[in-house]
């Protein structure tokens, strides 16, 4: 640790200058340095800000590396015996088999695991088939198929750890991204200082190449920064000052300051970390049958061994059912297919929280999308400002009206009238009494005028004839997929707001998308009004859907279409949906990089917002979950009995049903590990509808966009 000298890397700007200066170089201040010798100096620091991360690689290599050849080790010295047995002259030295002296290390090995697994368990584990047969075999003094079973069985399981160890390394890879080091701002210096230093309020540094060591926001600068590591995205994210970043992505280009609002195991990273962690523990229902099964297969095959003995008078027989039917295979059938599914989403922005997870996310043929934030990008806009016909106002009159009456509320729709008031130029001055009214709208007086903005309730207490052109134009707008607001002045319809939350662009093709992966119900929520949400529905192509609906009522819809026999799944935010969320068999949370509830509420939460990543998600599932029936029927129990049979008929060796045996367990793995690659994104679902919100242009120069 020490004092560093390095002034500000960031240019000064004023506030103006920022979007004009984002993507120059950032130069130190009263420096002037060339392109360069720039180069060469961030190439100097990143060498030596890294090399703690590169030695932590390294030494994990060394252990993975260690770890192998303490595996092999044993099967090693076993093949060696065979060789020197089969050869002759240490026999003929020795005096004996010097494959004895293989036999009886494998057995050893075997045996001693075996009894480790056995007393922690408390029940009759697998290993106890092959230790007898070890045995036996040793017994009946055939000690080269004795040797071979050991060095095949041993060979299999050091195999089996090598693989099983390149799936987790997917997982523990994640640790990588972490930094160790920080340059923390003191004063107008940065100081090298560990991570676990750093506090909530600091401000760090982030230069090129280099990785954000905090979650927290741009305080200072533009960066370019690579964020597939947390949110699964391909592209670099640009970056100024307001925006959040999170611990581990790497600025592809420029430099920024960050005021750390996460720390340690509080970041976005150490909450992946540790779910993918406990993950791995949460077994799913296939995997406790299988454990079950497993259970009483064991004790089964020691009376069906003992059986084949004395009906056939050939302890070999008996030996070569016990290896053959080991269930290893079928205990590795679902824990490696479930921990190569959540690596594989883990490395693309997706936390899957388990076994059950993927079961549940596999078998499901039923699925509730929340509109807002989920089809829609949470963010309401004017879409059209109209003036009613027969009234002097104009569209601004209208637009000022509404701003103003909304001017104290905090409502997103009152927001978005301010933001496109404002934006449009207009002075919005605050009223002087304003009221919420729940279900209508808000009423305020301003200069002695009473204003009100609301829905068609608001037209309750007016003349009819005074209604009817707001009424047709509220109507209309409405089945537009508009939520559509009337402003009145002193009991006259001035005219009309129509807003709308923006449609993602790719919502359209992700229904359809969803509709490919399998799904038989594909359902949309919103508290929009019932033309409103059949408009949007139509458009999006979706099945069906609940209009008007609070967020207390949507773990009810959820339980009702489990009701009929769904499987369901349900995508929402996380937040307000965490009541149908916890109601679903599978929980999807979108966009939550950063959010505890969010994370801890869904079953798999989606780090970025991106809506074509849910259908890779079930794809991904449904996938593991044929994987793991494949490992279950065909590798393990199929292979399993059809070996007995044999073993039992004479027409396999003990060296044959060790090789079976391996043979079983090995493809289950391999099968399994097809997971480790699959990719969750999709280049279906960018299609867009005709228009976000479905609506024409009006002609009235207000409108900001085309399509919403």
């Amino acid at each position: 640790m020490h004092e560093g000298d390095h002034p500000d890397l960031l240019a000064q700007k004023d506030n103006k200058g920022r979007a004009a200066k984002a993507k120059q170089h950032h130069a130190p201040k009263g420096s002037a340095h060339d392109h360069d010798h720039d180069h060469d100096h961030d190439h100097d620091h990143r060498h030596d800000h890294h090399q703690p991360a590169k030695e932590r690689s390294t030494a994990k290599a060394l252990t993975f590396l260690l770890e192998d050849a303490r595996d092999y080790a044993m099967p090693g010295i076993i093949l060696l015996t065979l060789i020197l047995s089969w050869q002759g002259a240490a026999n003929r030295l020795l005096g004996f088999d010097v494959s004895l002296i293989g036999a009886a290390l494998g057995a050893l090995v075997i045996m001693k695991s075996t009894a480790i697994v056995t007393w922690q368990k408390r029940r009759i584990t697998s290993g106890i088939l092959v230790s007898i047969a070890l045995v036996a075999t040793v017994i009946v003094e055939d000690f080269r198929a004795a040797a071979i079973v050991a060095l095949m069985m041993l060979f299999g399981e050091a195999l089996e750890n090598r693989t099983l160890r390149r799936t987790r390394r997917a997982i523990e890879g994640l640790l990588e991204l972490a930094p160790e080091i920080a340059l923390l701002k003191v004063g107008d210096a940065y100081r090298e200082v560990p991570i676990e230093s750093v506090q909530v309020g600091d401000i760090v540094l982030v230069k090129p190449g280099a990785r954000v060591p905090v979650d927290g926001k741009v305080v200072d600068g533009f960066a370019a920064l690579d964020q597939s590591s947390i949110t699964g995205e391909s592209m670099p994210v640009d970056k100024v000052e307001g925006d959040p970043v999170f611990t581990g992505t790497i600025s592809m280009q420029g430099a920024i300051e960050v005021v750390a609002e996460r720390v340690g195991s509080s970041t976005s990273l150490a909450q992946i970390i540790r779910i993918v962690r406990e993950a791995q523990e949460n077994k799913g229902e296939g995997q406790k049958a299988a454990d079950r099964f497993a259970t009483w297969f064991t004790p089964l095959v020691l009376v069906i061994a003992g059986i084949v003995w004395p009906l056939t008078g050939d302890v070999i027989r008996a030996v070569s059912v016990l290896v053959v039917a080991c269930p290893c295979a079928l205990v590795l059938a679902t824990p490696t297919a479930v921990v190569a599914s959540i690596g594989s989403a883990a490395r693309q922005g997706v936390l899957v929280k388990g076994g059950m997870t993927i079961e549940g996310a596999g078998k499901a043929n039923a699925i509730i999308l929340d509109k807002t934030g989920t089809l829609t990008f949470g963010r309401p806009q004017v879409e059209e400002v109209a003036a009613f016909n027969g009234q002097s106002a104009s569209a601004d009159d209208v637009l000022l009206a509404a701003a103003t009456a909304e001017s104290r509320s905090e409502h997103p729709i009152a927001r978005a009238i301010a933001a496109h008031a404002t934006a449009r130029g207009l002075n919005v001055p605050s009223t002087a009494t304003f009221e919420q009214v729940p279900g209508m709208g808000v009423r305020a007086t301003f200069n002695g005028r009473a204003l009100v903005v609301g829905n068609r309730r608001a037209l309750a207490d007016l003349p009819k004839g005074a209604a009817a052109a707001a009424e047709e134009w509220l109507a209309s707008r409405e089945e537009q997929g508009f939520t559509a607001l009337v402003v009145i002045s002193d009991g006259t319809p001035l005219g009309g707001v129509a807003v709308c939350d923006t449609i993602r662009p790719e919502a359209a093709g992700f229904i359809q998308e969803l509709k490919r992966t399998g799904f038989k119900q594909v359902m949309m929520l919103t508290g929009d009004n019932t033309r409103a949400a059949r408009g949007v529905a139509a458009r999006l192509g979706v099945d069906d859907f609940r209009a008007e609906v609070l967020p207390a009522d949507k773990a009810a819809v959820v339980a009702e279409l489990k009701a009929q026999g769904y499987q369901v799944a349900m995508i929402g935010d996380g937040v307000n949906d965490a009541p149908a969320l916890a109601t679903a068999d599978v929980g999807i949370a979108m966009g939550v990089a950063g959010t505890d509830v969010a994370i801890e509420a869904a079953d798999i939460a989606l780090m970025s917002d991106d809506l074509t990543a849910v259908p890779g998600v079930f794809r991904l599932s449904r996938k593991a979950y044929g994987i793991i029936r494949q490992n279950i029927i065909v590798f393990a129990l199929l292979i399993n009995a059809v070996g007995m049979v044999f073993a039992a008929r004479g027409d396999l060796t003990p060296i044959g049903a060790a090789v079976v045996h391996n043979v079983a367990s090995v493809l289950v793995i391999i099968n399994s590990a097809r997971l480790i690659n699959f990719k969750i994104g999709s280049a279906r679902g960018k299609d867009s509808a005709s228009s976000a919100c479905g609506a024409s242009g009006s002609g009235d120069g207000l409108r900001p966009c085309k399509s919403c």
